[in-house]
């Protein structure tokens, strides 16, 4: 596998550009082969012993995404103008137990470790819960589950900066009401899945009014 580099002027350059878009440009859709490379670098995103504990919902349906305006306050402008919307959804306790079916399926038919490997990593990952990271409560696992849907983002709102394509992740909406209309209209198991954040992908309507601040660099970084 041969690797082409970006110059890191290009990757600053395109940190620099990206910004939370708030309004998209309705008539500039993303192509079938543009919105499955950004998804892709979902599906290529590390996690937690490797166990990806997300799935994603591209939400392109207009009914469905005027049933999302009335419990997602921070989203109605991106539902109408955005080309793609995603919710990004994270495992919940049944899924991400270390004895659960789903982690058995990962390692042993996705990761295909051979029996000792499984008993092996099994332990690890009991330990890892229950000692290290004490997640002895289904929130804690939640949000756990979150963290690692959380890289996925991240990834996606970067390659799609590379490529030109604006983005706005969403946490403005209300959990309980969202899961419970996930449950209802997108057949979401929400005993196993749940919301983590929303964000829409498109083209900017227009150029953002305010550069873009940050603190200092010196401010955030420590060296010891």
């Amino acid at each position: 596998m041969s690797i082409n580099n970006i110059s890191k002027e290009d990757i600053i350059n395109a940190f620099k550009y990206r910004h939370a878009t708030k309004e998209f440009d309705a008539e500039k859709k993303l192509t079938e082969e543009e919105i499955n490379f950004i998804l892709q670098t979902a599906n290529l995103s590390p996690s937690s012993f490797g166990f990806e504990p997300w799935h994603f919902i591209v939400v392109q349906d207009q009914e469905l995404r005027d049933l999302l305006k009335p419990v997602a306050w921070g989203a109605p402008l991106k539902l109408d103008t955005a080309s793609h919307f995603v919710l990004g959804l994270s495992m919940k306790a049944p899924m991400t137990k270390w004895d659960s079916e789903y982690i058995m399926r990962m390692m042993k038919d996705v990761k295909q470790l051979p029996e000792d490997v499984i008993e092996m990593y099994s332990k690890f990952y009991r330990e890892f819960q229950e000692r290290d990271f004490n997640l002895d409560t289904d929130k804690k696992l939640f949000d756990w589950a979150s963290k690692q849907t959380y890289i996925a983002l991240g990834n996606m709102m970067t390659s799609a900066a590379l490529v030109g394509i604006d983005s706005c992740p969403i946490e403005g909406f209300h959990q309980e009401k969202v899961e419970k209309l996930l449950q209802e209209k997108f057949d979401v198991d929400t005993e196993k899945y749940g919301l983590s954040y929303m964000v829409a992908f498109g083209y900017r309507k227009q150029e953002p009014a305010h550069p873009k601040s940050r603190r200092d660099f010196n401010e955030i970084v420590t060296w010891k």
